[in-house]
């Protein structure tokens, strides 16, 4: 993950060194250039507005808490990142919510041959689908599953940066979003494109 469009890589570095040194300015760069993204990344994972505006001050007071201990190796939205999906993954576990286990073992359709890659873009969910209705079947998924998909599908993390926030192993995180991805396709209203024979003129 880069740093923040809003704001130039050079800039950016500059400003968590002098937020480091206490700078209030520095911080208010910092948070309007990545404030934005983490309210998306909280509200994805929760479904709730007030808890996402919640959880994004939490998450920036965490930052300027610990912003010392950022070394740079990796990028600073990522550390930022690991610091949101943490809180959240805390607050879920306080509610007690129907959450789908990270630790848990592939079941047998793991260990069945795969028609294709974990990683792979799903040709199933590239039809033409209404943006609203996409969204709600994101958020008819189980908080687990979810999870997994915003990171990967939405913001683009890897598996294996996945797997490091999240607490779980690789191979649970490429399980975690097939799954994710089978349900989805059972939830929404995919318009099929028309098979070539019936584009054809006889």
């Amino acid at each position: 993950m880069n740093s923040s469009p809003d704001v130039p890589e050079n800039r950016e570095a500059e400003a968590i060194e002098e937020a480091k040194r206490g700078s209030e300015a520095a911080f208010e760069i910092l948070y309007h250039a990545h404030k934005r993204r983490i309210y998306s990344l909280c509200l994805r994972m929760t479904g709730n507005t007030a808890e996402a505006e919640d959880l994004t001050q939490e998450a920036f007071l965490q930052m300027f808490r610990k912003i010392g201990t950022f070394r740079g190796e990796s990028a600073f939205s990522t550390w930022l990142h690991r610091l949101a999906v943490n809180l959240v993954l805390m607050r879920l576990r306080k509610k007690s919510l129907s959450t789908f286990s990270l630790d848990e073992t592939p079941g047998q359709d793991s260990e069945a041959p795969r028609v294709r890659e974990f990683g792979a873009a799903d040709m199933k969910l590239t039809g033409t689908v209404d943006r609203m209705a996409l969204e709600k079947a994101i958020q008819a998924l189980p908080a687990g599953y979810r999870m997994i998909f915003h990171l990967h599908d939405v913001e683009g993390y890897e598996h294996k940066e996945i797997a490091g926030m999240m607490g779980c192993s690789i191979g649970n995180s490429k399980s975690q979003l097939h799954k994710a991805r089978m349900k989805l396709r059972e939830l929404l209203p995919v318009r099929k494109a028309p098979a070539p024979e019936e584009e054809e003129d006889v």
